[in-house]
């Protein structure tokens, strides 16, 4: 079964989040910011990373550079959830190594799409 770690610091976004992608195939972790996002990438590293932008301690634009620079940092398959919607930050998170991007508010139909489009279903 494949992985996913769900970084939000929104404990409703990651349960809603959890509760679609396990009903898509997926074993769930959750982080609440970056830093606790890392953590659990160095003790076991996903398949795919569900990540908000905005977070206390460390963004996630900042998770996603140090998880680039993490053995099998490259790994994951990296798809950022927020409602930041200028293009100069997607083509950012794009830049430091996301897949693909999905504007909150999100249902279970966007992120399958989302997942399938990379590669993930």
């Amino acid at each position: 079964m494949k992985t996913c770690l769900v970084v939000d610091d929104s404990r409703v976004i990651r349960k809603v989040a959890r509760r679609i992608l396990e009903d898509i195939g997926f074993e769930i972790a959750e982080a609440s910011d970056g830093m606790e996002a890392l953590a659990w990438c160095r003790a076991a590293m996903p398949d795919a990373v569900l990540l908000d932008w905005n977070m206390p301690v460390m963004t996630g634009i900042e998770f996603l550079r140090h998880l680039r620079q993490e053995p099998g940092g490259d790994r994951p398959t990296v798809v950022f959830c927020t409602v930041e919607n200028d293009i100069e930050r997607i083509r950012e998170a794009l830049d430091c190594g996301a897949n693909e991007y999905i504007m909150k508010p999100f249902d279970g139909d966007i992120i399958a799409s989302k997942f399938a489009e990379a590669g993930l279903a």
